[in-house]
């Protein structure tokens, strides 16, 4: 059953009356949309089994050409009802869903939205969504970048529960709260009996500017072993010139060292991407992050200094069509400790370039 699925997604991506436009419309209601992402990443520490580095979920097998997202999408939108269906496979689905019960492996998005109020622009809305943490998605044609940030790997890049939320009549101002099952599920983990919370604010003044702050609170572990999480996003984009953009962004967390303590171990990352569009077709772009996790909340790597590393890309995008984009991206990592294997032996850094041809409906 699974293989048909699969096969039925691809199928879905090349559907001939969608070629034409981003999505294809029924009506004015329903809308199908498809995406495709293929990807060759060669890793110069050269790892034997073709998995990298295991903080990393996307674009993450070495020397090989593969799927990293297929995304089939149905979308209602009315104006008091809205809901969304969208299944997916690829190197992405496996690695981000490997906790998920096998039947939702396959799950992308699946939601429903109910607008509560006849005179503002307030829904309620439930299900399998896109997390409200993050300058970066799933979709890769949506990003600055080729590859994902050491921010956007290690948060959530989906989550589970209901929301409430407001934009006001400007478009300027949208806030939200959320009521989650955790930190990046769909089912709770085994033994969690715990609630978890969130927010999203992002303030627009213009169009240029977005300003966004997004938070985590919760526990994401047993009953027997909880420990509260509390995590901040918060990062601004700037379309400084008609062709140069950036974002800056800053995640920190805070996490008990033990149930009941009130010690905490912190983690920390900031982030610059930058993107200069060259013409219609050509596009340079690069990030400068790092990423500090020293007491292995998210990253453990069992070593002194844990998980303390810098983080550098560069990418260069070429728009084959208006619908198809090529990309080839070099990334580089620096640890404090040796953590990359190379060879049977322990390196502080690690370099690979990736390449990816990215098609949408």
């Amino acid at each position: 059953m699974k293989k048909y699925i699969v096969i039925g997604l691809m199928l879905g991506v090349f559907f001939p009356k969608a070629q034409s436009a981003d999505s294809m419309k029924i009506g004015n209601k329903i809308t199908f949309s498809a995406y495709a992402e293929l990807f060759y990443s060669y890793d110069f520490n050269e790892p034997a089994s073709h998995n990298r580095q295991d903080f990393l979920y996307s674009y993450n097998r070495h020397n090989e050409l593969n799927l990293n997202l297929g995304l089939a999408k149905a979308s209602y939108q009315s104006d008091n009802l809205r809901a969304n269906l969208a299944l997916m496979a690829g190197t992405y689905a496996q690695h981000n869903m490997v906790a998920e019960q096998e039947a939702l492996r396959y799950v992308n998005e699946a939601n429903i939205g109910i607008k509560i109020s006849k005179n503002k622009n307030l829904w309620i809305d439930a299900g399998i969504m896109p997390s409200h943490i993050g300058w970066e998605s799933a979709i890769g044609k949506d990003n600055i970048n080729l590859t994902r940030s050491l921010a956007a790997e290690n948060s959530p890049y989906f989550e589970t529960g209901a929301k409430v939320s407001y934009t006001s009549d400007s478009g300027k101002w949208f806030v939200s709260g959320l009521v989650l099952n955790g930190w990046q599920r769909i089912a709770k983990a085994e033994g969690n009996q715990s609630i978890s919370f969130g927010h999203q604010i992002t303030y627009k003044p213009n169009d240029k500017i977005t300003l966004n702050s997004s938070s985590f609170i919760g526990n994401d572990k047993s009953k027997e072993e909880k420990k509260m999480r509390y995590f901040h996003d918060l990062y601004g984009s700037f379309q400084v010139t008609k062709q140069f953009s950036t974002i800056l962004g800053f995640d920190i967390g805070a996490e008990q060292k033990l149930k009941g303590s009130e010690q905490y171990n912190i983690w920390y990352t900031p982030n610059m991407l930058m993107k200069y569009q060259l013409n219609d077709k050509w596009a340079l772009a690069g990030r400068l992050e790092y990423y500090n996790d020293k007491n292995g909340v998210i990253i453990n790597t069992k070593t002194p200094n844990g998980f303390q590393t810098f983080g550098y890309s560069l990418n260069v995008d070429y728009a084959i069509l208006k619908n198809v984009v090529f990309r080839t991206e070099a990334r580089g990592f620096t640890s404090k400790d040796a953590i990359f294997v190379k060879n049977d032996e322990l390196k502080q850094g690690n370099f690979f370039i990736t390449t990816s041809l990215a098609a949408w409906f």
